[in-house]
């Protein structure tokens, strides 16, 4: 495949920026907001807006399922819902080099390094099922910047020791010549282009799938990296192995070097 190509793909993959991180809508779209959400009043006017449009006239509508990932449903969904510990790890284990910046429980920005950022927000979550709005821009030499929205559905489904993992994307390119580049790479490339949309969820099982070997390796990692207690407490809570290894140093041993250092510079600041 050409340079060209694979910057297209690329860019079909920007478009819905945020499903690197991270559906039921399994019909065509239908009327002018999707029924899965709630009032389009009880967003933002700029999401709702965006979120009319990829409903109404999406370039492109694809469902696709992910390899499963071998673990617990609640380990599974952690790491979901913790885009920023996800991300940490893979760039860990070299998996993707992509950085995630939390700004609440349900909003979050992406910086992929290639040209692609991007911001998201999930609408909805249940215990099976995730709603996603993103929107992103592809910055590339061929095509300039060209920007986009998406509308994921994320549906999972236990089996056993396992999670089925299956997306729908409805996917809208707001640049008329990208958009064709778009719907003619998915004609020809369809398997390339689905391989793009889930490798968000790739990576998230090979991260999870790391958290529950027994090597116990992914819980001292977890203790090393400087996450807020809320953001590890989550991880923690489904991993009971990492509930003391889970912790700064500082926090498992009260009489730790590093907090008597602490305790003396405060009673020298008082």
């Amino acid at each position: 495949m050409t340079r060209r190509s694979r910057r297209a793909v690329a860019l079909l993959a920007g478009a819905a920026c945020l499903l690197n991180i991270t559906i039921s809508a399994s019909a065509e779209p239908a009327g002018s907001w999707p029924s899965l959400l709630g009032p389009p009043e009880a967003l933002a006017p700029e999401v709702s807006a965006a979120i009319e449009r990829v409903w109404t006239a999406p370039t492109l509508r694809r469902r696709v399922h992910a390899p499963s990932a071998r673990v617990p449903l609640e380990v599974y969904r952690a790491f979901l819902d913790t885009p920023d510990v996800t991300a940490a790890a893979a760039r860990f284990l070299k998996l993707a080099s992509y950085g995630i910046q939390v700004l609440d429980d349900d909003r979050y920005e992406a910086d992929h390094g290639d040209g692609a950022r991007g911001f998201s927000q999930v609408l909805q979550r249940n215990p099976r099922r995730r709603v996603i709005f993103s929107k992103g821009e592809h910055t590339g030499p061929i095509l300039g910047t060209v920007r986009g929205y998406a509308l994921t559905v994320l549906e999972l489904e236990p089996r056993g020791d396992s999670v089925d993992a299956a997306l729908t994307a409805y996917i809208y390119v707001d640049d008329r010549v990208a958009a064709g580049v778009a719907r003619l790479l998915t004609t020809s490339l369809g398997a390339l282009a689905d391989r793009k949309l889930t490798e968000g969820l790739r990576t998230t099982a090979a991260v999870a799938e790391w958290a529950v070997d027994p090597s116990g390796s992914f819980c001292e990692w977890l203790a090393r990296e400087p996450f807020a207690a809320g953001r590890r407490d989550r991880i923690v809570a489904v991993l009971p192995s990492c509930a003391r290894t889970g912790l700064p140093r500082a926090a498992r041993d009260p009489g730790s070097r590093h907090e008597v250092h602490i305790r003396a510079r405060a009673a020298r600041a008082e």
